[in-house]
């Protein structure tokens, strides 16, 4: 791994790789949803269970800073793990510094995951999480004309899939703002970087290969934007956008060509490239440079909903 100069504060992740195929998937994915989300002195936590598009029940956070009164902003965040992980420890902490940074709720889904459910089971999920966090709005203490969504990496996906679903769908209230965490965007995996890291740690191309054929074992006969946002055949009428990519990711042009498509559809995007990272850097969430790109995120958000 040494061809791939990263940055000193991640060469623990040299020989890391994200166990894709390992463990069978159920045993691993209800091993790992036993994490807890909980409150702390900053950030209170309240989960519901909402009722599901197939009569499944979605658990459903709400993290609201302490303190926070009247209808806020919200961030509707969706975390990432290639469709098939579940919520780890630090997207929880960081969903909750998102709160308390930027002065808003973070309404955060845990959709159901390949190989078991593939897709549409993700989307579809979010999207009814998506409707119930809206109807629910004067409850929850949420401000509807300030919407935002937002992941990372297959959350990212989610996210940019909602700003379609609620545009196509015509959403009462629709997202503000999305925010994109080195996104997943295209099935098709065509781009340089696609083709170039392979062997990249922590996630790669070979890697992605493998969450496509769970999460996407059967190409839709339409809307496979639900599923790869990059095949949409419009982009106009989405959010704002911020969309972020790391240096060494097989995802990184198809994140920066996601940005371009919705920028020649008049959409007003803000880029930043962190440089000396692999795909999923901030698993490592104390070194500094990850607290400072979620610092910076949070920012962004902040500034959004004061626009």
């Amino acid at each position: 791994m040494a061809k791939y100069n990263l940055n000193p504060q991640y060469k623990i992740l040299t020989h890391f790789k994200l166990p894709l195929w390992k463990w069978p998937a159920v045993p691993l994915q209800a091993a790992m949803r036993t994490w807890p989300v909980k409150s702390d002195d900053k950030v209170q936590v309240i989960t519901e269970k909402i009722p599901g598009p197939d009569g499944n029940r979605i658990p459903v956070h709400i993290m609201r800073p302490k303190g926070l009164n009247g209808n806020a902003p919200c961030f509707f965040y969706i975390h990432g793990g290639g469709f098939y992980f579940p919520s780890a420890p630090y997207h929880y902490s960081f969903a909750k510094e998102y709160a308390w940074r930027a002065g808003c709720v973070v309404v955060y889904p845990d959709y159901r995951l390949a190989p078991k459910y593939p897709y549409p089971a993700a989307a579809e999920d979010c999207w009814a999480a998506y409707c119930w966090m809206t109807e629910n709005a004067s409850k929850l203490g949420i401000d509807t004309t300030r919407i935002a969504v937002g992941g990372d990496s297959a959350g990212g996906d989610l996210a940019a899939v909602m700003t379609l679903m609620a545009r196509d769908r015509k959403a009462p209230a629709k997202p503000m703002f999305q925010l994109l965490i080195y996104p997943v965007t295209d099935r098709r995996m065509g781009t340089p970087s696609a083709k170039a890291y392979r062997d990249v740690p922590v996630w790669n191309a070979a890697l992605s290969e493998k969450m496509w054929a769970y999460y996407l074992p059967k190409v839709p006969t339409e809307h496979i934007e639900y599923a790869s946002p990059m095949e949409a055949e419009s982009f106009e009428g989405l959010p704002e956008a911020y969309v972020e990519v790391a240096e060494f990711d097989s995802l990184r042009d198809e994140g920066k060509a996601y940005a371009d498509a919705l920028e020649a559809a008049g959409v007003k995007v803000t880029r930043h490239e962190t440089h000396g990272t692999p795909h999923g850097f901030e698993f490592l969430s104390n070194a500094p440079l990850t607290k400072a790109t979620v610092r910076h995120r949070a920012e962004v958000l902040k500034e959004a909903f004061q626009r």
